[in-house]
């Protein structure tokens, strides 16, 4: 069989939590703001995924007006007890600064793929919860704990309490069972079991280039846990050459056949800034058991690129043209921003998408924008575009977008008198204050106050350059303004500058009505085109 090249799940999918369900994997990982909330990719040979679902889908579950980038669902844990699946997750108001308001929930399903339960609220003391089910039945919770007073750190170790599934509470004491190594950060904690001993899988470093998978273990679940003698099992943070890199937060699964992989998060950096475009993504490793019972990733603690998997990976479905239309609703691969009032932000009830103003492009509250994860380090997307604004609040078109500090978005807009132009707009890495670049304000381009707009955009590696086309008038696309630096959407140009912007780069429409009139904007189809390039040394 020949290798797979990592990751399994390309752009933007961090935090992976893995399962096993008979010959069934599931993969649930973070969506942060971007809503519904939880991915869950489901496979059969660990190598080709296809996304499931998203169990996050409504009102009464998730509501993320206000959240700022980057909070929203971190680190969801998915397991599964012999009967029903059991997903818990981080639902994060705030981030910034000396306290985190995170507050962790339950939820749980018969069916994978159906419907979920309301959450049921269990604690706000860290984040990065998990389920731990033991074999006596029992079920344990256990979080990061997170200390504002820095006594003696923020990351204070891992927590571990007794939850009731009967009354859905916590009971019992709670412990902080692990404080990690040196590399400190210590969170996204798993339990098993396992020959006798219990192991517990953390992350540490931080989610940046030192981040590392840290294993732990002791013969009784409360510990004390001893520390694996290499201490990280996978981590790039010694090694800037390996072609995966800030990798961590990972999570265990053994094949029907006792094999075990770890999946983990990573990061594919480009330029010689080292700019994660596509953000963190899922990356597997195999791993082996020997005989002083700790568990080794092959060839590790270096994440491999090319992995041994147990079929082939579909590389033609990898590389195949996406194109939309929207006469049977919104296909699967899009998302948007945080609220699931959807029917405040667009329908497709006409066949096509229509998106209703709202507020600005980067809002943390309600604004209408639909996208879909950048995949590939270049691509083509395109769409066509019905809207006549009637002032220069009312604006709508195509974004390459990260959040409201970095994003390029070419508009449908009009001037002041009526006039109808595309403009540009774009944030360049602009936190703290979230500016436009004021250069490419005065650099219009009217067109005909009627008429569809084609318009298009073309992703090289790190260069972005825009096109359009007036529809009806035969007219081939023609670039629009400078070509940009496209490495600009990614984590490192995002909220913060190091362990702070935890998305990544998604590609997609979106309309602003600021006057507040909800002017709509129509989409009569998005074609998403992945493109082989030369500059892309990790994907051909």
């Amino acid at each position: 069989m020949p290798p797979v090249r990592n990751p399994i799940l390309p752009g933007f999918n961090p935090d992976p939590s893995i399962l096993r369900v008979g010959a069934d994997y599931y993969i649930a990982t973070s969506t942060f703001e971007w809503y519904p909330g939880v991915q869950i990719h489901h496979s059969t040979d660990l190598a080709n995924w296809t996304l499931l679902t998203r169990p996050l889908s409504r009102k009464s579950q998730l509501d993320m007006r206000g959240d700022p980038d980057s909070c929203g669902v971190w680190a969801p844990c998915l397991t599964h007890d012999g009967t029903k699946f059991w997903l818990v997750y981080t639902d994060v108001k705030r981030k910034d600064g000396s306290y985190k308001d995170a507050h962790n929930y339950v939820v749980w399903a018969d069916d994978i793929a159906g419907e979920w339960s309301d959450p049921v609220y269990v604690n706000s003391s860290g984040f990065d919860p998990s389920l731990f089910h033991d074999a006596d039945g029992r079920k344990y919770f256990v979080n990061q704990l997170w200390d504002h007073r820095r006594r003696p750190m923020l990351f204070q170790g891992i927590a571990l309490q007794e939850w009731d599934p009967t009354t859905k509470k916590l009971t019992g004491p709670r412990k902080n069972i692990y404080t990690g190594t040196t590399l400190a950060l210590v969170e996204g904690p798993h339990l098993y079991r396992r020959a006798g001993w219990y192991y517990l899988l953390t992350a540490e470093g931080g989610t940046g280039y030192d981040h590392a998978c840290t294993l732990a273990r002791a013969r009784d679940l409360w510990g004390p846990y001893e520390t694996h003698p290499d201490q990280y099992i996978v981590t790039a943070k010694d090694h800037p050459a390996a072609a995966l890199q800030r990798a961590g937060h990972g999570d265990l699964v053994d094949t029907p056949d006792g094999r075990t992989y770890l999946v983990h998060l990573s990061g594919r950096p480009t330029t010689q800034r080292r700019r994660c475009v596509l953000g963190r993504e899922t990356s597997i490793q195999e791993a082996t058991w020997a005989n002083d019972g700790w568990l080794y990733v092959k060839n590790g603690p270096v994440p491999s690129l090319w992995v041994d998997l147990p079929a082939a990976r579909d590389e033609a479905g990898y590389w195949a043209e996406r194109r939309y239309t929207f006469e049977k609703g919104l296909d699967i691969d899009f998302q948007w921003l945080r609220t699931p009032e959807t029917e405040r932000i667009f329908n497709t009830d006409e066949g096509v998408l229509t998106l209703i103003g709202r507020e600005s492009v980067g809002s943390w509250f309600e604004q209408a924008l639909v996208a879909r994860r950048q995949t590939h380090f270049s691509y083509d997307a395109e769409t066509v575009v019905d809207f006549s604004p009637t002032d220069e609040r009312q604006f709508a078109g195509l974004t390459a977008y990260y959040c409201r500090f970095n994003f390029f978005y070419l508009t449908v807009s009009a001037h002041s008198d009526g006039q109808r132009e595309l403009l540009i707009q774009a944030s360049e890495a602009s936190w703290p204050l979230g500016g436009l670049s004021e250069q490419y304000l005065g650099q219009p381009v009217q067109i005909p106050n009627e008429g569809k707009v084609r318009l298009a955009v073309t992703v090289r590696g790190k260069e972005l350059q825009f096109y359009y086309s007036l529809l009806g008038e035969g007219e081939e696309l023609k670039k629009i303004g400078p070509v940009f630096d496209a490495s600009i959407v990614s984590d490192e140009c995002g909220g913060h500058q190091l362990h702070g912007s935890f998305t990544g780069a998604f590609v997609g429409v979106a309309a602003s009505d600021i006057n507040g009139t909800a002017a709509e904007a129509k989409f009569d189809y998005f074609v998403y085109r992945p493109v082989k390039h030369e500059s892309d040394r990790y994907e051909i």
